[in-house]
């Protein structure tokens, strides 16, 4: 994408320096606060020069100890990029305060107890915090601004995945639906329900059409909206799959059931497309299908507000699904994929949740609002 082309060569964060460079820029700032916190005569006294240079390390230490913890509460309950004035705000005023405290407690250590016979001037220490203030406001913003940019292009990167992801998705779902084998078996029952019964032919035809026209109409509004949160209302996908659970019934009879049962009032939620056809797919693929063993499908509501799609578990023997078993994990690593990246943008989205016992296979899907 040419978005991305801007951002690829900013760094995710402000460079570090190595520990050597970090370790003398600390001292150098210390000698240099040691100069102007007690005065030039520090460096006249050995004795002297060791008893400042501690007090005023563990100071600046507890000073440091105390924003770094503020900062990373901030971060953790603030990290949305939507709160980012939010998060500047407290930073920003959290550190004033601290700093304000450290400002209070030098005053009474080296001008109120003139301790080290320290030179310090209310004036110098007003300038200081002031200096200090700046300094914060300039790193505050200097750190958002990076931050800002490396989640601009995590952004980009995530949006490019998930148009590949759907478009991966949906294409694989339309090749297994226009292969070979599935047309030939469409068409067989087509072909014995002609002959049979005109009216549940049909039926059979409209069904089969709305089918082919949801994925086609799937997959060509992934590829022109490019949009990589692309998702289809819970009533629409329900519709096609019960579309396409009729084609399942129709090849396959006695042997197959579908039950879909879901509140009206989770109607208007929202999932990737394609995703329980997915489901239904991998379902009928690797699971016996007989009169006498019929598969039978949940796709069931929950009452917290999520989707179960669930079927008897019998497989299909081993080695005459070999292929068919590898397909079943690119099917559910494709929807697994989708949930992580849509929850890159909707901070608290739950992920699906995969089980599998000798009774059933349950597949929990996160609706969203």
């Amino acid at each position: 994408m040419k978005k991305r082309a801007l951002f690829e060569k900013l760094p995710d964060k402000i460079p570090s320096g190595s520990a050597p460079a970090y370790a003398v820029a600390a001292l150098a700032f210390l000698l240099f606060f040691d100069y102007i916190i007690v005065g030039a005569h520090v460096f006249g006294d050995m004795g002297l020069f060791v008893k400042a240079t501690l007090l005023n390390a563990a100071l600046l230490a507890a000073s440091y100890a105390v924003q770094a913890r503020v900062a990373r509460y901030i971060a953790t309950h603030y990290s949305d990029l939507q709160k980012t004035l939010i998060r500047v705000a407290l930073s920003i005023s959290a550190y004033a305060v601290i700093s304000g405290g450290f400002v209070l407690l030098t005053a009474w250590l080296y001008i109120g107890q003139r301790l080290f016979a320290s030179t310090l001037t209310v004036h110098t220490l007003i300038i200081i915090y002031i200096v200090n203030l700046a300094a914060i406001v300039l790193i505050t913003g200097l750190w958002e601004t990076f931050d800002a940019l490396a989640r601009w292009r995590q952004h980009e990167i995530n949006t490019e995945r998930m148009m590949k992801e759907n478009v991966n998705g949906q294409l694989e779902s339309l090749k297994a639906q226009i292969s070979p084998h599935f047309l030939f078996n469409t068409l067989n029952s087509l072909s014995a329900l002609i002959g049979e019964d005109a009216e549940k032919a049909e039926e059979f035809v409209d069904e089969m059409a709305r089918v082919y026209r949801y994925l086609l109409q799937t997959n060509h509004s992934s590829v022109d909206q490019g949009d990589f949160g692309q998702l289809t209302t819970l009533k629409k996908e329900l519709s096609f799959i019960e579309s396409y659970g009729h084609l399942l019934k129709t090849r396959y009879g006695d042997g197959m059931k579908l039950y879909i049962h879901v509140e009206e009032c989770f109607m208007d939620s929202r999932i990737p497309p394609l995703t329980l056809q997915l489901l239904v797919e991998n379902a009928v693929k690797h699971n016996v299908i007989r009169a006498s063993r019929p598969l039978t499908i949940f796709i069931l509501s929950t009452v917290d507000g999520q989707l179960m799609v669930r079927n008897n578990l019998q497989k299909k023997n081993l080695t005459a699904g070999a292929e068919n078993i590898e397909s079943t994990h690119v099917g559910l690593t494709n929807i697994v994929t989708k949930y992580q990246l849509l929850s890159e943008y909707r901070q608290g989205l739950p992920q699906p949740v995969i089980e599998s016992n000798h009774e059933f296979f349950t597949v929990t899907l996160p609706l969203i609002s």
